[in-house]
């Protein structure tokens, strides 16, 4: 199968998920989530499966044994492509539309250190204080986990205390109910946003231990 959009459909899919979040929603509606979100998502990684590599499609179905929230549905079908452990390439679909992103999204206490000093050093730290804000001058959004003060072990005045309290960095970029998200040029769309990306995470695996 062929990409050729997101249908309206799959946008409508979620904007009633959110309000029926049950069980019965579900299974009255599984042929729409098959053929609108899951099979056009499938063919849109597949696509782009030849430059960024084999992605992970996730399951709809949340997680709720920790969670006081027992809604059983995810009200966005996300896929992810991996470069390194937790960082990569992301995309998904929801009822605000379509948005793709990249980054680290979580790092083990060993991962964490190896990136902070990276961070420290003024030679790689500048070269990601350059990326990070290139990416920002392009539009992109600078996200992530942070703590509320300088991690153990820093000064709170150090020169690059914004990026050292990251416990995870994303750039996300919205593209909204823009009309490309319904044809094939969002291929075309994510392959370019992508690549500006693919620096950043080049970063995250270099300095990554």
């Amino acid at each position: 199968m062929s990409f050729t959009g997101f249908p309206e459909a799959a946008l409508d899919f979620y904007d009633d998920l959110e309000i029926d979040n049950s069980k019965v929603f579900w299974d009255a509606h599984r042929d729409v989530y098959r053929d609108s979100v899951a099979a056009p998502m499938n063919a849109l990684v597949a696509e782009l499966a030849d430059e960024f590599g084999e992605a992970k499609v996730f399951r709809p179905y949340r997680d709720v044994r920790f969670s006081k929230d027992k809604t059983p549905y995810k009200t966005h079908q996300g896929a992810f492509i991996a470069v390194a452990p937790a960082t990569g390439y992301y995309v998904q679909i929801g009822a605000p539309g379509v948005r793709v992103g990249a980054g680290f999204y979580h790092a083990e206490a060993e991962r964490l250190a190896f990136l902070r000093r990276a961070i420290d050093d003024d030679l790689h730290g500048a070269e990601l204080e350059k990326l990070v804000d290139g990416l920002r001058r392009r539009g992109w959004q600078i996200d992530g986990d942070r703590l509320k003060t300088a991690p153990r072990g820093w000064a709170k005045d150090h020169s690059r205390i914004e990026l050292l309290r990251h416990r995870s960095l994303t750039a996300m970029r919205d593209y909204g109910f823009d009309e490309v998200i319904h044809s094939h040029d969002l291929v075309e769309k994510i392959r370019a946003d992508w690549r500006q990306t693919r620096p950043l995470l080049d970063w995250f695996v270099q300095h990554g231990g």
